[in-house]
């Protein structure tokens, strides 16, 4: 049974999860000061989610400044996340949605509970804690970040616009 992905302009539920260095992250925390990409994927390790956060770690500048900052989220432990950030030289936060397995992504409508896997889902959440701009696709198929920047442009011309707090 597949759920539905959250829609923009939903609320993005809070969350807190460990990093791959065992600190707390909350969603909420982090939307205080900037929108958070959030980028659910299936596995540390695989060759799809390794390119895709290759590409995040290649050109971290479009995916982390003083507006927007990103996290990558997987149904991994904390132990694999680390081995995989220290091989791969991932600086930004890989968050383990371990245990309860999956709980983050089947918040967020993501969640493969065949696969036990999270499918690969992506999500700008503004600092209102709703979602801007989501992106999922099939957990073979990579994703394009294209949409992001158009979404990012349009939250900061709302900030300016004083259409944020």
């Amino acid at each position: 049974m597949s759920q539905q992905p959250l829609s923009v302009g939903d609320i993005a539920p809070d969350f807190t999860l460990r990093d791959q260095n065992g600190a707390d992250v909350t969603l909420a925390e982090l939307t205080r000061d900037r929108a958070v990409l959030l980028v659910f994927y299936p596995f540390a390790f695989s060759g799809v989610c390794t390119s895709e956060l290759r590409e995040i770690r290649d050109d971290l500048g479009r995916f982390e400044s003083p507006d927007v900052t990103t996290v990558a989220i997987s149904c991994d432990p904390m132990f694999s996340l680390r081995a995989w950030a220290d091989r791969e030289g991932y600086f930004f936060p890989l968050l383990s949605d371990f245990w309860p397995h999956g709980a983050v992504a089947t918040a967020y409508g993501v969640f493969d509970a065949g696969a036990g896997m999270a499918r690969r889902g992506t999500f700008l959440v503004g600092r209102d804690g709703r979602v801007a701009w989501r992106l999922v696709n099939p957990a073979g198929e990579r994703r394009e970040f294209s949409g992001y920047e158009r979404a990012m442009a349009a939250l900061q011309d709302a900030a300016a616009a004083g259409g944020t707090r």
